[in-house]
């Protein structure tokens, strides 16, 4: 028998390997494929890059003897108009999904009244230029006729406003039904920044079971018109880090409470020191039994929201400092995944230095990649916002009117330095698989089914 190497012997064997190849990929015995190299596709089985638009709309306290004030953002970074040439941005970068938020208090400015024309002539144009939206159905505040998130009619009214968006928009399949439920309770019943400015254990127990209740009745109306509905439920990853050689039980249960919003909503059961709190402090135990027999049907991801001044120091004196990248996206995520067992998205990040941002996204997109690494399916990456905001140094609490360099383009539509660095993320990684080594797996079209652990 010859004794020259396989690829000779190959070549002689096999005519295909003479001079032509049948198919790209065939040089390598039959292996087809890229690294992931191009714009994306939107394909099912496709990775998804995102950024968003930003859309909270709170009520703050006025100036002294003002009534308060709604911080519509969507006005103030002019959304309402240039919404057309936001739009082509998005288009223009080469991204498929934009997460996006209808205002809430302008759509249903009554009981059982609506007002679909600005919504109607966005959600248009949204489809006409194929870009899919992940629509946010509420973001930090409520329409005046409902008071605030203390009142416990406000889950029901908003499950029939979801109800009536999925039936107007039966295209639309990604949604959020309430945007960072944590964060929602906390600047408007703990913090008193927002909405009903209180600042009381009970108060904050109270808007935490009241906006849970109200995301997943929402996602109940929702697959009533689209079975195949799937979830971004969008919430902040916090930490408080102690810096005190005696730990200290207030900062434990603040890290517990900052995942009280997905344990209500997907009936994970507490231990015993949040129950003792949620019972201490209003919850009754009809209403904990309601949610640990209750979540909510449809598909569902755990939208991580990662901002470097998430995680904090805690130093002896109360006193506390910045304290990024400690844990960082990637471990804060990978918690939330064995948590709650479900896939996970990047659903937003920056920082207020637009010279810094570039290097920040970079980060960030590194933090996804090592956790897909580790075989966590990690489905989309947002850079938020597209443009800058306005005030958000402040948590929109005080009424400044201070550019945030936050964005991908600032408020005339100019890029940034990081919309260069998103559009180099693009190109080398914009086909990359929904999931790592997942090529087999994409969204389905068929409606989602109970889950029932095997």
């Amino acid at each position: 028998m010859a004794k020259d190497n396989f690829l000779a012997a190959l070549e002689r064997i096999d005519p295909r390997v003479r001079g032509r190849k049948v198919y790209t990929g065939d040089e390598f015995a039959g292996r087809h494929g890229s690294h992931g190299e191009g714009a994306p596709t939107g394909a099912p089985n496709n990775f998804m890059f995102a950024t968003g638009i930003e859309c909270s709309y709170p009520l703050v306290r006025g100036g002294p003897g003002q009534d308060r004030v709604r911080r519509d953002q969507l006005r103030e970074c002019g959304h309402y108009e240039h919404w057309e040439r936001d739009f082509g941005l998005v288009r223009d970068l080469g991204l498929k999904y934009l997460r996006y938020g209808l205002p809430y208090h302008l759509v249903n400015p009554a009981p059982g009244r609506y007002d679909w024309a600005f919504a109607d002539e966005v959600m248009g144009r949204l489809k006409t230029l194929g870009i899919t939206p992940i629509l946010d159905l509420l973001h930090f505040g409520l329409p005046d006729w409902l008071g605030d998130f203390q009142n416990p009619e406000f889950p029901a009214h908003f499950a029939v406003y979801a109800g009536e968006v999925a039936r107007r928009y039966g295209w639309v399949r990604f949604f959020t039904p309430v945007n960072e439920i944590y964060v929602t309770a906390r600047s408007s019943a703990l913090d008193g920044l927002w909405n009903e400015g209180l600042k009381s254990q009970r108060a904050f127990i109270t808007a935490m079971k009241h906006a849970a209740a109200a995301s997943c009745l929402a996602c109940q109306a929702v697959v009533q018109e689209r079975p195949d509905a799937i979830f971004i439920q969008s919430e902040s990853a916090e930490y408080l880090h102690d810096a005190c050689a005696t730990p200290r039980d207030d900062l434990r249960l603040h890290n517990k409470l900052s995942h009280l919003s997905l344990d209500l909503l997907y009936a994970k059961l507490p231990d015993a020191e949040v129950y003792r709190h949620l019972r201490a402090h209003g919850m009754t135990d009809a209403e904990f039994r309601w949610f640990m027999a209750c979540e909510p049907p449809g598909y569902h991801i755990i939208g991580n929201d990662y901002y470097g001044r998430n995680e904090r120091i805690v130093l002896p004196d109360r006193s506390e400092v910045l304290a990024e990248d400690i844990l960082g996206w990637h471990e804060l995520a990978r918690r939330f995944y064995r948590r709650y067992h479900k896939p996970v998205m990047h659903t937003e990040t920056n920082t207020f230095d637009a010279a810094r941002n570039p290097s920040w996204l970079w980060k960030q997109w590194i933090n996804v990649l090592h956790l897909r690494q580790a075989d966590v399916p990690v489905v989309g990456f947002t850079w938020y916002s597209l443009t800058d905001q306005i005030d958000w140094d402040t948590s929109l609490a005080e009424i400044n009117g201070r550019v945030n360099a936050v964005g991908l383009y600032d408020l005339g539509r100019n890029p940034r330095p990081v919309e260069a660095a998103y559009r180099e993320v693009l190109a080398q990684f914009g086909q990359i698989s929904l999931v790592p080594r997942g090529e087999m797996f994409e969204f389905t079209g068929g409606p989602a089914s109970l889950k029932v652990p095997v």
